[in-house]
């Protein structure tokens, strides 16, 4: 009975993660920029539903879509445009720096203080079947990313754009000189990022109660380790090495002596560590990496 219930809970964080490393493998997968700047959208998502708290629930989502979506759409035009043509070094220098200005502009206005937010207070409670007790939360999210990922995936298969995004991240020069306009594929690409950021920060409010101008870090830190994991480039890789975080995450929380599990973190960054030594591109490899004869 705990193996079914560390397994739930396992499906649940992985899902979560899934999440937040589609948002960096997408945008990998096109411009090969690695966006810790990521994290910051999850933030932004958190920090909507704190000052508009106490509106209707569809105005909270709708409105945290929003937000993040823009912010987004106006990283990708201010800092990542003009650096288009740039080496990755310099893409993701300016990554970094667009990280750290949005944390301190909400760390200026909202101070360093993690606060509250009464958001989605009823999952909390757990539902209890065949001697099982599993959060609603955790159901919501596991159903919630699984419809995500094939609505990503009918997407990416039955859209023009879809079709035009799947192109870019195979070949981006082969794509644009057949008609493939730059600008929208990549701009479509940051505001999917920007709803896939503000999922994740649900779940965080919802979990947590609180938002805090720091809230978005170590998440894509676990994001950016997934995608790695995976396959940098694969978007079906990000998300199989978020489950594969998940997992490991959860069953050394369940299965380390006690005096260990304050380490955890530790050993999962250690078994990742050696998994790159034995295969070092990852679980799946992008077809754009791939050999072409």
């Amino acid at each position: 009975m705990n193996f079914l219930q560390n397994a739930i809970d396992a499906i649940s964080l992985g899902a979560v993660y899934a999440l937040a490393a589609l948002g960096i493998g997408l945008i990998f997968s096109i411009m090969r920029l690695i966006n810790f700047a990521h994290g910051e959208l999850i933030m932004a998502g958190g920090f909507t539903l704190y000052t508009l708290a106490g509106q209707p629930l569809l105005v909270l989502i709708l409105a945290a879509l929003i937000v993040t979506s823009i912010l987004a759409l106006g990283m990708e035009r201010v800092a990542f445009r003009p650096l288009r043509n740039a080496n990755p070094a310099t893409l993701l220098i300016a990554s970094f720096a667009v990280s750290y200005f949005v944390q301190h502009v909400v760390l200026m206005a909202f101070g360093s203080r993690a606060m509250g937010v009464p958001f989605l207070a009823d999952l909390a409670t757990s539902v209890e079947f065949g001697g099982l007790r599993v959060p609603r939360l955790q159901i919501v999210t596991i159903v919630v990313t699984l419809l995500l990922m094939g609505g990503l995936v009918a997407f990416f298969r039955l859209s023009r754009i879809g079709l035009q995004m799947r192109a870019a991240a195979e070949d981006f020069n082969m794509a644009r000189l057949v008609g493939v306009k730059a600008n929208r594929v990549i701009a479509f690409a940051f505001a999917i990022s920007g709803v896939l950021a503000c999922m994740v920060s649900f779940y965080l409010v919802a979990q947590t109660g609180s938002v805090s101008y720091k809230m978005g870090v170590s998440m894509v830190l676990i994001a950016f380790v997934s995608s790695v994991v995976g396959g940098m480039g694969s978007i079906a890789g990000a998300a199989l090495g978020g489950f594969l975080v998940g997992i490991i995450s959860v069953s050394l929380q369940a299965y380390l002596p006690v005096d260990l599990r304050p380490y955890r973190d530790a050993f999962v960054f250690l078994i990742f560590i050696l998994f790159l030594f034995w295969r070092p591109d990852g679980l799946l490899k992008s077809r754009a990496d791939r050999e072409r004869v």
